[in-house]
């Protein structure tokens, strides 16, 4: 039976602070969409202190930024987005367009149609997170998508170079300096300098994943991507340090970043408590990470495998790290995860960063519903169908009629009436029904 050594915020701490989020993030769309550019230029100032003419980055200010990093910085964003671009390939090659014929002369098929525009946001308010760029942008641009925007907050007073540059070296067709909720507003509400765009992509704190959905509806989104998930499952097969060190790596994100251990092995629990305390006094990022420990992080004792793979699925964790004596196990029997890590010699800032997986991933149990961000994302699956014979209008339009009958729909049914008595040869009656005793 599961034993909670350590446990997080309650609920009704986490709801007290949603509805303060959602409060504002409203607040300001309602703003920006009555006073676009103004409202945008305002809140950047407010909360990033950057104001200039115009927030979109001419093509010298990009190739500056992109001169300030090392050859070697270059090297490895080129790398990690190889990898990340090489997977998004195989994932591409995988959605097929489809066309069969299901009966004699009827044709019915789909295309896998790329959105016309993505605004793609890079988080970069207290890390510089250029890896963002590279799982937004360079996915995008496997999809086909033929527009690509992106956003990414000033840092230190100016834009990110390294940000800035791996948008660049990721292909996106217009930068913006421009951080937080205004950011994602203007992308998806359109102002007089930012042309609307049709998809909002990328992770972000509480306050832009909740802009992401309120925005849901007038424009298309991936997922809710909020603050950064992790749990650690581990048996005593691995060692307390280990343990500690993968969750301070996730938990040095932000305040509200959950980290939870789960095992089957007290001796481990405790140990890693212990571990993380004596850590926490070395971490340079300690200052965010103990908030984060000591706010949402937790233990937990699971009897055996299966019921850490059923507390595990209710959990629904953005990031599952797994370490035991069988890992496949979990890969096999779980189903709630935003993405899995299997073996201690892989880790979350694997796929963070350069492994090839996306790291947009769902956060707050929306794992239950959805899996990250990926190429299938920017792609619409649009449905088409042809009818090649007289016959087979005829036989779909008896059925169809007749159908259409029983809903109480006689225009409906008269589109198909029409049908059968010019291929078939049936004299249906106005408002009539084919077949009908």
């Amino acid at each position: 039976m599961e034993n909670w050594i350590k446990r997080g915020a309650d609920a009704a701490e986490t709801a007290a602070v949603d509805a303060n989020v959602r409060e504002t993030v409203e607040r300001i769309l309602d703003d920006v969409a009555r006073r676009g550019d103004e409202a945008v230029r305002e809140l950047s100032i407010k909360f990033d202190g950057w104001d200039r003419e115009d927030y979109r980055l001419t093509a010298d200010e990009i190739e500056a930024c992109v001169a300030r990093l090392r050859p070697r910085d270059l090297e490895d964003v080129r790398f990690a987005q190889a990898q990340v671009r090489n997977f998004a390939e195989h994932q591409r090659a995988a959605l097929r367009d489809v066309e069969v014929e299901t009966l004699p002369g009827v044709v019915l098929g789909h295309k896998n149609i790329p959105v016309q525009s993505a605004g793609c946001y890079v988080p970069g308010g207290k890390y510089p997170l250029l890896a963002s760029a590279h799982m937004s942008v360079v996915t995008a641009k496997v999809a086909g998508v033929p527009r690509i925007v992106t956003c990414a907050p000033p840092y230190g007073g100016k834009p990110a170079p390294a940000i800035v540059a791996a948008q660049h070296l990721a292909g996106a067709d217009e930068i913006y300096c421009l951080g937080g909720v205004q950011a994602v507003a203007a992308m998806a509400l359109g102002t007089a300098s930012i042309a609307p765009v049709d998809m909002l992509v990328g992770p972000g704190n509480a306050f832009v994943a909740e802009a992401k959905r309120q925005l849901f509806g007038r424009v298309g989104i991936d997922l809710l991507a909020g603050p950064t998930e992790t749990l650690v499952i581990a048996d005593e097969t691995v060692d307390a340090e280990l343990c500690a060190t993968d969750l301070l790596g996730q938990a040095e994100h932000g305040p509200d970043s959950p980290a939870i251990l789960l095992t089957t092995s007290e001796d481990l629990a405790r140990a890693t408590i212990a571990e993380v305390e004596r850590l926490l006094k070395v971490l340079p990022t300690a200052a965010v990470a103990s908030r984060a420990w000591a706010a949402h992080g937790g233990v937990c004792v699971a009897a055996d495998d299966a019921e850490m793979v059923r507390i595990a699925d209710r959990i629904a964790s953005e990031h599952v790290q797994v370490m035991t004596r069988d890992p496949d196990y979990f890969l096999a029997n779980m189903r709630n995860y935003g993405a899995l890590f299997l073996g201690p010699r892989t880790n979350v800032a694997y796929g963070d960063k350069v492994i090839g997986t996306n790291h947009t991933l769902p956060t707050r149990k929306a794992a239950r519903y959805t899996g990250g961000l990926w190429v299938g994302k920017f792609l619409k699956t649009c449905t088409y169908q042809k009818v090649l014979t007289d016959e087979a209008a005829a036989l779909v339009g008896g059925y169809c009629s007749r159908l259409c009958a029983l809903e109480g729909f006689v225009g409906h049914g008269e589109q198909a009436n029409i049908r059968v008595r010019r291929h078939g040869g049936v004299d249906v009656p106005y408002g009539g029904v084919v077949g009908d005793a």
